[in-house]
C-alpha cells in the first residue's frame, strides 16, 4: 500500500481510540479542577489517592490487555471462535487479578505510610481509595471488552461508551463533592464514588453487548461455558505479565515521583499533579496511534504478511513522533492560559509553571517510546521491553529523579532541583526507552522468525 493509505486506516482506527482515551483522561482532568476548586488538600488528595489507584489498575490492566495481540492476530488468521475461546479465559483472568487490587484499595494504609502524607490528607485518600476498591472488578472486565474491541478493529462502542461515561462524571462529581439530595458533602473522594459508578455502568453495557450485538456472534463467547484452562491461560500471563510490568514500570516512574513530591509540601504537589495531567491528556495522542497501529500489525503478522506488518510499524512511528512534536510546541505555547484553567490558587500556579517545559520537551521520545512498545507487543515481545523500561524509568528516571530532586549532588544549578529535578530526569529516561525500544524492534523487523 502507498504511505497515505498507511496513515489513513491508521487514523481512522486510532481516531475513535482518542476520542474514548481523551473522555477517560478528561475523568482525571475533571477531578483535578473540581477538587481544586474545593480546595488545596482535596486536590492534593485525589492526586495522591488517583495514583495509587492507577498505579494498581493499570498494572492489573496491563496483563490483560495481553488479550489484544492473541486476538489479534486469530482475527487476522480468520479463526473467530478461538477468540471467543480467549475473552472467556480472560474474564477468568481478570476475577483473579481482582482479588489482590480490591484488597490493596480497602487497605491502603502501608502505601500512605510510605508516602508520608500529612494526616489531612491521609483521610481524605482513604476514602477515595476505598470507592476505587468497589469499582476495580468492573474497572477490569470493561478493559477486556476494550482490548477485544481494539483487536478486532472496531473501537466505535467502546468510544461510545467512554464518552457517555463522560457527560454522566461532572454532575455526578459536583453531587458528590458538595453533597445535596440527602447526600452529604464528601469533598474530594466524591470524584471516586463518581468514578466507580460509571466504571459499573460500563461494564454492564459491555457485556450485554457482547451478549446480544449481532457483530459478536461469531465468536460464540456466550455458547459455551469454559472452566480456566492451563495452556491458554499461560499464553496470557506469559505475554501479559511482562506487559502489566511494563506498566508497573511506567506508572510508578510517575507515582512514586508525586509520593516523593509530596514530601516537599502540598502547594509543590498541587502544581506537579496539574503537569502530570497535561502530560496524561498529551500522552493519549501517541497512545491512541500505538494502539491503532499495533492492531493492524498483529492483523497482517496473523495474516502471515510479515512485509505489511513492519511497513505499517515504521509509518505509524514516524507519524506519531511527527504530530508529539507539535503537541509539545502547543503546549508551550499555551501553558499560560492552560494552568490558569487548572486552578485558581496563585501559587499552585506558580509551581506548576516551570514543569511546563520538561512535559513540552519529552513529548517526542515519548511517542517513540509508546509506538514500539505497542508494536512489538504485536509481535508478542513484551519481556526486552521490561528490561528497558526497568533500566531506563527506575534507574535514570526515578533513581536519578531522587538524587536531582532532593539535592543530593552539590554543585548542580537550581532548576534541577525539587520538582523540575524529578522531571527533568524522567524527560531524560523516556529518551533513552524510546532510542532502545526502537534499535531492538528494527532488529525485530528484520528477523523472519519473529
Amino acid at each position: 500500500m502507498t504511505l497515505f493509505q498507511d496513515l489513513r486506516r491508521i487514523a481512522a482506527l486510532a481516531a475513535p481510540v482518542l476520542a474514548g482515551q481523551l473522555a477517560v483522561i478528561a475523568f482525571g482532568v475533571i477531578d483535578t479542577v473540581m477538587a481544586g476548586r474545593a480546595s488545596a488538600t482535596d486536590l492534593a488528595a485525589v492526586g495522591l489517592g488517583g495514583s495509587i489507584y492507577v498505579t494498581i489498575y493499570i498494572s492489573l490492566m496491563g496483563v490483560l490487555q495481553a488479550l489484544s495481540p492473541i486476538a489479534g492476530q486469530l482475527y487476522g488468521a480468520g479463526r473467530l471462535e478461538a477468540i471467543g475461546a480467549e475473552v472467556r479465559q480472560a474474564a477468568w483472568l481478570g476475577l483473579a487479578l481482582a482479588v489482590p487490587g480490591v484488597l490493596l484499595l480497602a487497605f491502603p494504609g502501608p502505601l500512605l505510610a510510605f508516602a508520608k502524607a500529612p494526616p489531612e490528607l491521609v483521610e481524605k485518600a482513604t476514602a477515595y481509595l476505598h470507592f476505587g476498591a468497589f469499582g476495580l472488578p468492573a474497572a477490569l472486565a470493561f478493559r477486556i471488552y476494550s482490548a477485544l474491541n481494539n483487536a478486532l478493529s472496531r473501537p466505535i462502542m467502546v468510544t461510545v461508551l467512554q464518552v457517555g461515561g463522560l457527560a454522566l462524571k461532572v454532575p455526578l462529581n459536583a453531587w458528590f463533592i458538595h453533597g445535596g439530595l440527602g447526600v452529604p458533602e464528601m469533598g474530594g473522594p466524591g470524584c471516586g464514588l463518581a468514578s466507580t459508578l460509571i466504571s459499573w455502568t460500563w461494564c454492564i453495557a459491555g457485556v450485554l453487548i457482547l451478549r446480544y450485538g449481532s457483530a459478536y456472534h461469531a465468536l460464540r463467547i456466550f455458547d459455551t461455558w469454559s472452566w480456566p484452562a492451563a495452556a491458554p491461560l499461560r499464553a496470557l500471563l506469559r505475554l501479559g505479565v511482562p506487559m502489566g510490568l511494563t506498566y508497573l514500570i511506567e506508572i510508578t516512574s510517575f507515582t512514586l515521583m508525586s509520593i516523593f513530591i509530596t514530601r516537599l509540601g502540598t502547594v509543590t504537589l498541587a502544581g506537579h499533579q496539574i503537569i502530570a495531567n497535561l502530560g496524561a491528556v498529551a500522552y493519549m495522542l501517541p497512545l491512541s496511534l500505538g494502539i491503532a497501529t499495533s492492531t493492524l500489525v498483529a492483523q497482517h503478522l496473523g495474516a502471515r504478511d510479515r512485509a505489511g506488518a513492519s511497513r505499517l510499524a515504521w509509518r505509524g512511528i514516524r507519524m506519531a513522533v511527527l504530530l508529539a512534536v507539535l503537541t509539545g510546541a502547543l503546549l508551550w505555547l499555551l501553558r499560560k492560559p492552560v494552568l490558569d484553567a487548572y486552578a485558581s490558587d496563585p501559587a499552585v500556579v506558580a509551581a506548576a509553571l516551570p514543569l511546563v517545559l520538561f512535559v513540552a520537551f519529552y513529548q517526542a521520545f515519548d511517542a517513540v517510546q509508546v509506538m514500539t512498545a505497542f508494536i512489538l507487543r504485536a509481535y508478542k515481545i513484551a519481556l526486552i521491553p521490561t528490561v528497558i523500561y526497568a533500566g531506563s524509568l527506575w534507574g535514570i528516571g526515578l533513581g536519578g529523579g531522587y538524587v536531582l530532586g532532593f539535592g543530593l549532588i552539590d554543585g548542580l544549578p537550581a532548576f534541577t532541583r525539587g520538582a523540575s529535578g524529578f522531571w527533568l530526569a524522567n524527560s531524560l529516561s523516556l529518551a533513552l526507552a524510546g532510542v532502545l525500544l526502537v534499535r531492538y524492534f528494527s532488529r525485530v523487523s528484520k528477523d523472519p522468525e519473529n
